[in-house]
Parts: C-alpha cells; sequence; structure tokens
C-alpha cells in the first residue's frame, strides 16, 4: 500500500511540475509584446516598459522560471492586473462556488449513472439495457451548453421554476444555493450520467460472468444479493476511475456552464482573463485546477485501496 501511493504521489509530482511549467510558458506564447497587450493602444512606452518591469518580464528567462517555481512553492501565484489583488486570494473566493456546483454534479451523475449502469448489465440485452444505454448515448452527445441552454428556456424563462442564473451562497441561504445551482449542476451532471452508465454496465457485465457469480447462483442466493454482494464490490475499480475522470470533466466543463448559468466561480474568472489577457490570473487559474484534479486523483487511488485487498498488498 505505501508503494502504491509513494508511487502515485510521486507521478502526480511530475505532472504538476509539467503543468506548472506549461503555465509559465503561457506568457511566451502570447505574439507580440505581453505587457503591451495589458494596455491599450494609447500606452505610452514608459507605461509599457514600467508594467514589463511590474510583471517581471524584463528579467532573463532562467530568471523568470526560477522565480516562478519559488512563487509556486510558496503558495503565490502572482498579482492580477485587472483585479489589482492576488490571484491566490482571487482563486480561494470563487473556489467554493465551483466546488459545490462541480460536487453536486458529481452527485447526480453517480446517483443516475451507477443504478442505471448496473440494471442494464442485470438485463442484459432486454429492453432496460437498450433504454438505459440508448438514453445514455443521448446524454454523451449532447453539448452541456447547448442544454443548459435549453433548461434555461423551459425551466427558468417558459415555467419560472428557477432563476436562470446566478449564485447564492449555501452558508447565508441554503434553499436560495439550491435554487441558483440545481439548473447548472443537472445540465453538468446530466451530459456525464451516460459516460458513467455504460462503464459500470462494461464492468458489472464482466464481473456478472465470473465463475464465483455462477457458484453464488448454483447455490440458490437471490440474484438481488449476488449483485449488490459479489458484483458490485468486484466491479468498483473501473467505476471508480471513470468517475474520477467525471470529477476532472466536470471541473472543466464548469468553465462553460458558468458562462452560461453567470455563476462567478473559478471557471468564468478564467474565461475572464482569457478575454482580458489578464496572464497570471490565466496561470494561476490552470495551475490550481490541475492541483485538485490531481488532488481527486490521489483519493480516488486511496479509494482503489478500500475496495480492492490486492491493492493494499501490491
Amino acid at each position: 500500500m505505501a508503494t502504491f501511493m509513494i508511487r502515485r504521489i510521486a507521478s502526480a509530482i511530475l505532472v504538476l511540475a509539467l503543468v506548472s511549467l506549461m503555465s509559465f510558458a503561457l506568457i511566451w506564447l502570447v505574439p507580440g509584446d505581453t505587457a503591451a497587450a495589458f494596455l491599450d493602444a494609447s500606452a505610452t512606452p514608459e507605461q509599457v516598459a514600467a508594467l514589463r518591469t511590474a510583471l517581471g518580464l524584463d528579467k532573463a528567462l532562467p530568471l523568470q522560471m526560477a522565480e516562478w517555481y519559488g512563487r509556486v512553492l510558496s503558495g503565490d501565484l502572482g498579482q492580477s492586473v485587472l483585479l489589482n489583488r492576488s490571484v491566490a486570494g482571487a482563486l480561494l473566493e470563487r473556489l467554493p462556488v465551483t466546488l459545490s456546483l462541480a460536487s453536486f454534479a458529481l452527485a447526480i451523475a453517480i446517483t443516475l449513472g451507477v443504478p442505471a449502469g448496473i440494471a442494464a448489465a442485470v438485463f442484459h440485452n432486454r429492453w432496460p439495457d437498450q433504454l438505459f444505454m440508448t438514453t445514455a448515448l443521448l446524454g454523451l452527445s449532447v453539448p452541456d451548453f447547448w442544454l443548459g441552454l435549453v433548461m434555461i428556456l423551459v425551466c427558468a424563462v417558459s415555467l419560472g421554476w428557477l432563476p436562470s442564473g446566478g449564485f447564492t451562497a449555501f452558508g447565508s441561504d441554503p434553499l436560495g444555493w439550491l435554487r441558483t445551482v440545481i439548473l447548472p449542476a443537472f445540465t453538468l451532471g446530466l451530459v456525464q450520467v451516460g459516460f458513467i452508465a455504460r462503464m459500470a454496465r462494461a464492468s458489472m457485465l464482466e464481473t456478472l460472468n465470473q465463475d464465483f457469480v455462477r457458484t453464488a447462483n448454483a447455490k440458490g442466493l437471490s440474484r438481488f444479493y449476488i449483485v449488490l454482494r459479489h458484483g458490485l464490490p468486484n466491479a468498483m475499480i473501473p467505476i471508480l476511475t471513470v468517475i474520477g475522470i467525471v470529477a476532472g470533466a466536470l471541473l472543466g466543463g464548469a468553465v462553460i456552464i458558468e458562462q452560461v448559468f453567470s455563476i462567478p466561480g473559478i471557471g468564468r474568472l478564467i474565461v475572464g482573463a482569457i478575454a482580458s489577457r489578464d496572464f497570471p490570473v490565466l496561470q494561476g487559474g490552470l495551475l490550481f485546477l490541475a492541483v485538485v484534479y490531481l488532488l481527486i486523483n490521489l483519493i480516488v487511488d486511496l479509494l482503489y485501496a478500500v475496495v480492492d485487498p490486492r491493492v493494499r498488498l501490491s
């Protein structure tokens, strides 16, 4: 178990180092003078030079890279030019918004996707299997931004059930939070239900064809007991893997959905940074999301050891 986790942590550190390098390189991939890109056409050369000095762009590239890694290791992601505040502070302020949205969407995807996949496997090649898998295919084919616009048109504009955008913090008004987050969460979650359902079906089908399941059937155990007690625990590793992938996809999908529903999360902050060419925010936001995604994968790896004793012994 210790060796398993050491390998996972080492690979996560390597990935994080590469992502931070790519984030640093963003500022050099922009054509033209990066400092001038922040300013309008009326900026004087003195103003451009002052901004270059403030951003550290007048230093040698190896020195800039060393300073970048030094700041990242100390938790300093730089200063936003347009917000006039620290990037880390701006990200942490919006983190609860994005996490609450992505967590709610993940709960919806798991709650609907896993039972649908199990039911499709149990009723293999029968009408429930065909119904669930056809629905899953339709869900995978629908773009989340299009589904979000349809949700707004039907549930907010036509029926008036829910607000079309905005966000209310859970701490200030739990019911208001639910009303503002339910549409974007369902938009994010429903698109991923099909992915989880198809993987759960494939994993459960493989498990139900194993010899130990045939033995349990021969002993006269109920089908319900066999599926839940013997089938599901042995099918969980691929399901956990796809749940980790979906969690990362939801973080990425939040970038678009937060724009559609006007939610002030990290995704909307990053999109605004792209539009305004606020590269410190863009660099910090990408690195921050990478850290969260790596933490999700480490949690999934820990869950492997919980559901499969062979992982603990590796």
